[in-house]
């Protein structure tokens, strides 16, 4: 499977999610790649800490190869790293490739990550993408790759409104350059169940035919733990109420 977590605001959960989906996976006996395609690198440095800044090569790298042909390219596989978690691969991200996108854009490599994919899927059950809080060069170069779509949603008026725009845009990537991407869902974050707002929220866009998921992630400050000391929820402390909710997202997910 591969999987696009998508939203074009920010302070949603992705990265968040993203690692969090990518360790229950591989913490389940899944080989699993995540993909950091945020200039933020947020992914990274959840998963590497400190090391994130040293380690080589890394995304920028393979933009750069993109754009000048070689005989001697490097394989896809060349850009993966371990992590210190057992079936969990990362190929991390560096500040460097948002300065790559106009090059990129103007040479026309909006789908040489979806190539990559396809050649890195025969290696790994599970593919997960994280992208930056833009509607950009890479979120549509991840859409183009992946088969599903995943998108975090924050209880919010201002999040509602960008959730309309956010898909239309994957509605177009889908009619001009991927028709077999599928929206798998949306997954409400930092959700508070005895507030009126969130329940209202959620049950309007229901209402209205939106693929709200029924697995929800609580507000816990117990998740600024696990991203000071690089361990996802599921090290962290795996009976813990939101690794509970991590955990049956997945499984939502994996029976869909």
């Amino acid at each position: 499977m591969k999987r696009v977590i998508f939203n074009q605001k920010g302070g949603v959960g992705k990265s968040t999610i993203a690692v969090n989906l990518a360790a229950i996976a591989a913490h389940q006996g899944r080989k699993t790649l995540l993909i950091d395609i945020d200039p933020q690198c947020n992914s990274s440095r959840y998963l590497l800490g400190d090391a994130a800044k040293e380690i080589s090569p890394t995304l920028a790298e393979y933009f750069e190869q993109t754009l000048n042909f070689s005989l001697f390219s490097k394989p896809a596989s060349a850009f993966v790293h371990a992590t210190p978690f057992e079936n969990l691969f990362l190929i991390p991200s560096h500040p460097e490739i948002g300065e790559l996108q106009s090059k990129l854009e103007s040479r026309h490599k909006i789908y040489k990550l979806r190539d990559t994919l396809n050649e890195l899927a025969k290696e790994y059950d599970e593919i997960i993408l994280d992208t930056p809080p833009a509607y950009n060069f890479f979120t549509q170069s991840a859409l183009i790759a992946a088969e599903g779509c995943l998108i975090p949603f924050d209880c919010d008026d201002f999040s509602r409104q960008a959730l309309y725009t956010l898909m239309n845009n994957v509605g177009e990537i889908r009619a001009d350059h991927n028709q077999a991407l599928v929206v798998e869902g949306i997954v409400v974050n930092q959700f508070q169940p005895r507030a009126s707002l969130p329940q209202r929220l959620v049950n309007e866009l229901k209402e209205e035919g939106l693929p709200v998921l029924d697995s929800k992630l609580s507000s816990s400050v117990k998740i600024r733990e696990s991203h000071d000391r690089g361990l996802p929820m599921i090290h962290l402390d795996a009976r813990h109420k939101l690794s509970q909710e991590f955990l049956a997202l997945f499984q939502e997910l994996q029976s869909a």
